[in-house]
């Protein structure tokens, strides 16, 4: 196998590089008349044969530029810069060759000079016609994206845009499905698509961009003439091996004042329109503004996470619709909403090996599940000024799951059976108000109001014919035992900040800061066995059942100064807060503490594509109401917790330092950064063990946890091909107290991914690498290791006339040292697709999992437990679909 694999990576690399041979390189500089290097200026190859693709270049911060031209092709180079004059000479492109480029200013230009510029960079923004980069066959904004230099798009549909993630999606500039990013790439059709702009520095007031520190990154759509006023979309449907069948629809409306936007999905193969990472980018709640104060509280965050999560399954069925309305009612005022509705009914099997402090458990996991989940948003933005803004923002979610668990835990031989029935509700309802103000070229104002109320209702029951939990719980021996918990946790939050922007100068801020964040937690538990006579035996006798009430008042202000040396920029400050808390359960605690948590952060930009950011603060946070609850409460089948209502806020150091680098003259692209933590003081689990079974307690430590996070991606464009080097390294130890013991928990992770990519105008676009990651684990003086190699390949051709082709493989080698377990599987999927030029209707083949894989291997370290887990999987999918474009 590895002769193969090696002789297959040989073969493709001599291939590229003759290929490659068939190229030559035009390269050079462009300077003024005083020889001052032009960054970012157009250098544009436009070939006399029009079925030859233009080439471009832009030049880096040294003035250099480079093409890569066809062999014997003729070509008109054209050089632009915004206000001198364009130069244009033609070029035959025979051999290598090298030609310096110097423009005249011309000030006083009379007309407009018309050059199809491919990429055009003026200060924080990025504009890519996207005609000179495509071919035509893309279907989606995703294979759009792949094609645009600089821009790299993940099999999750995240986009990062010269190393940076974009965190908002604009069309037209206004809000795609909330902003995320995976809705827009994976459903906006290519056609559709005139130019797209990255915008650095985002800010959705205007006048706020010079004032606050957004460090966000958003894409801005804009569509061609004929699609801004016009109904397009797409819809699919296809139909698999055995039961299997997807139907999919993407359908928009977009005209000047009004824009809809339906996707409906129905599939049983476990594809996920709308994920978890989906989910948060549509919580809302919280404004940008309320962000950022140094404080951070723990609430509960209402159980929808369930409902969403992505998971590997063995039988899935979902459903979903999602609908985006918005209105320019006038010049002054927006309207806006969306409407989301999820149900999904899931199956999954998992089998793990558990280490704990002793023993070993052989645990398998069969679950069903039903999710229902709705989410609705309605939002008005009205701008009476250019230098006023009013948003007023309301959000609703409601959620339902009913999962079952069927449990088998074996120890020594000895197996333990175990039912698990939890079924929870969730409620929450948001209200946010905004104001900004432009007072004056010096003074600026914010202020935003957040209201939320977030209610969870789970009810779990436990059903065995072993005894469990024996010595933690009160039961009664009977021939089956029938656990009841119910819980009721609600939590009202009102939020409210003011803040001044204060511009001295052009280099000198001053930012003023005040605020209350007010917390209100309930948290209710009551368990019980129900026995066979219909008599409940109730917990309460034994320490068990909660009726806490949490609240939590933080009274701060902040000040923060901000200047501006050459190429650096630097801000520090402090925020002051003042603690006020109240427990009431069994007894009323009244508590109050102030903290001053300092930070610092700055900026050394050396040009528009180099520079180096640090950060630095002091956080603290406090824990939310199940770790301050006193009394018992059940938190699975083996694990009895208990909170400390004495607790208060942990307080620890963090730090960032990242550096990023992008040159396209260089095809470089280049970011490092170490993330650190360290806890000055902290809150641990306590765990006592009996057998598999755990007593939880929480513990208030000092210096008990320091974490490390390095991180490498480079990625260098060398011909055609583009090499890219990947590396994470994760370091963790922390204090944990087992059995009236502290330990030192120690995790380290390494992995590092080494891959190749083709970027060849008439070649398929493949690659391939290899990615390893090595775990050293130790709890409890217990030390487990695993390796994970995975080599991997895509490719993705466009051929013939109007058939494309997407392939991607994976093999995964696993192995467990400490269990002597090694294990290897592929995993592959195929697309063949066809879509005569001009024809509305689209044929396609799918296969998922190939060679009929049935699970996958993992691992996983927590407090106190390393665990090795299979997950089952769908078994191999092909499908044959029919498409049509509207």
């Amino acid at each position: 196998m590895r002769f193969k694999v090696s002789f297959i990576l040989v073969f493709y690399f001599c291939l590229f590089e003759s290929v490659s041979c068939q190229n030559i390189l035009l390269s050079g500089s462009v300077k003024d008349s005083l020889h001052n290097p032009l960054s970012y200026a157009n250098v544009i190859a436009k070939p006399v044969n029009v079925a030859e693709r233009i080439k471009f270049s832009i030049t880096g911060d040294e003035g250099n530029y480079k093409l890569e031209l066809v062999k014997n092709e003729a070509y008109i180079i054209s050089v632009s810069y915004m206000g001198f004059k364009t130069v244009s000479f033609e070029f035959n492109a025979s051999k290598n060759y090298k030609k310096d480029i110097v423009l005249k200013s011309e000030p006083n230009q009379l007309k407009e000079v018309v050059i199809e510029i491919p990429v055009l960079v003026k200060e924080d923004t990025i504009t890519y016609n996207t005609s000179k980069f495509i071919t035509g066959e893309e279907r989606k904004l995703k294979q759009v994206l792949k094609k645009l230099p600089g821009v790299e798009v993940d099999k999750n549909g995240s986009v990062t845009v010269q190393g940076k993630k974009v965190t908002k999606m604009l069309v037209e500039g206004k809000k795609f499905f909330g902003g995320g990013s995976k809705l827009a790439v994976n459903n906006i059709p290519a056609n559709a698509i005139d130019k797209i702009q990255v915008l650095d520095n985002y800010n959705e007031v205007a006048f706020l961009k010079n004032v606050s520190d957004s460090d966000e990154m958003a894409m801005n759509i804009l569509l061609k003439e004929d699609k801004k006023q016009f109904v397009f979309g797409d819809v699919e449907a296809g139909k698999g091996n055995e039961e299997f069948y997807r139907l999919q629809s993407n359908l928009f409306y977009y005209s000047p004042k009004t824009n809809v936007n339906f996707i409906g999905s129905l599939n049983n193969t476990n594809e996920k329109t709308f994920t978890f990472k989906d989910y948060i980018s549509f919580q809302g709640g919280i404004s940008s503004v309320l962000k950022g104060d140094g404080a951070l509280y723990k609430a509960s965050a209402g159980n929808f996470s369930t409902f969403i999560n992505t998971q590997d399954l063995v039988s899935s069925t979902a459903k979903f619709g999602a609908l985006n309305i918005s209105k320019v009612v006038n010049s002054k005022l927006d309207i806006s909403g969306y409407a989301i509705f999820s149900h999904a009914k899931n199956e999954t099997l998992n089998e793990s090996v558990n280490q704990y402090t002793t023993i070993t458990e052989e645990k398998e996991n069969k679950s069903t599940a039903k999710n229902i989940l709705g989410i609705g948003k309605f939002n008005i933005e009205y701008a009476p000024t250019t230098n006023e803004q009013w948003y007023f923002k309301t959000q609703f979610k409601k959620s339902d799951n009913l999962q079952n668990n069927a449990i088998i835990s074996t120890i020594e031989n000895d197996q333990r059976f175990v039912f698990v029935k939890n079924n929870a509700e969730a409620t929450y309802v948001n209200q946010n108000i905004e104001w900004h103000k432009k007072l004056t070229n010096k003074h600026t104002f914010s202020f935003a109001s957040d209201i939320t109320l977030d209610k969870n209702n789970p009810t779990t029951i436990w059903e065995t014919n072993q005894l469990i939990l024996q010595g933690l719980i009160p039961v009664e021996i009977s021939d089956n035992y029938n656990i009841h918990q119910q819980k009721e946790i609600e939590n009202v939050s009102i939020n409210t900040i003011f803040k001044h922007y204060w511009v001295l100068n052009n280099f000198n801020h001053i930012y003023t800061t005040i605020g209350n964040k007010y917390n209100n937690e309930s948290y209710f538990t009551d368990e019980s066995q129900q026995l066979e006579n219909s008599s409940v035996n109730n917990f309460s006798a034994a320490g068990f059942g909660n009726d806490l009430n949490f609240k939590l008042n933080d009274l701060f202000v902040g000040v923060h100064y901000k200047f501006k040396l050459g190429i650096a920029e630097f801000k520090q400050g402090a925020f002051l807060h003042n603690y006020n808390w109240k427990l009431r359960e069994q007894t009323r605690l009244n508590k109050r503490k102030t903290v001053l948590l300092p930070d610092f952060s700055t900026t050394v930009k050396f040009s528009n594509s180099k520079q180096i950011k640090f950060n630095y603060q002091l956080k603290t946070a406090f824990s939310n109401a199940s770790k301050l609850a006193n009394r018992f409460y059940l938190q699975s089948y083996n694990a009895v917790y208990k909170g400390d209502e004495n607790l208060e806020n942990e307080l620890y150091h963090t730090a960032k330092l990242n550096y990023r680098r992008f040159s396209l003259y260089r095809g470089l692209m280049l970011y490092g950064g170490v993330d650190f933590t360290k806890k000055i003081k902290g809150i641990q689990n306590a765990v006592q063990f009996e057998g598999v079974n755990q007593y939880v307690t929480t513990l208030m430590v000092s210096n008990p946890e320091e974490r490390w996070d390095f991180k490498l991606n480079i990625n260098k464009k060398i011909k055609q091909i583009k090499y890219g080097v990947k590396t994470n390294v994760l370091t963790s130890k922390y204090l944990q107290q087992i059995n009236n013991s502290f330990v030192t928990n120690k995790s380290n992770s390494v992995g590092y991914t080494i891959s190749a990519k083709t970027l060849f105008d008439k070649f398929p676009i493949v690659e391939f690498g290899f990615e390893q990651r090595l775990g050293n684990y130790t709890s409890s003086n217990i030390t487990s290791k695993f390796i994970t190699n995975q080599p991997y390949l895509t490719i993705d051709y466009d051929f013939l006339k109007g058939v494309g082709l997407s392939f991607d493989y994976k093999r995964y080698s696993y192995e467990n040292k400490n269990f002597g377990q090694k294990n290897t599987y592929q995993l592959a999927n195929l697309d063949l697709l066809y879509k005569k030029e001009d024809s509305a209707w689209s044929f396609k083949i799918n296969a998922q999992n190939l060679f009929n894989e049935k699970f996958k291997q993992q691992n996983s370290f927590s407090s106190y437990i390393i665990s090795d887990s299979k997950t089952y999987i769908l078994p191999r999918i092909v499908m044959f679909s029919i498409g049509y474009n509207l």
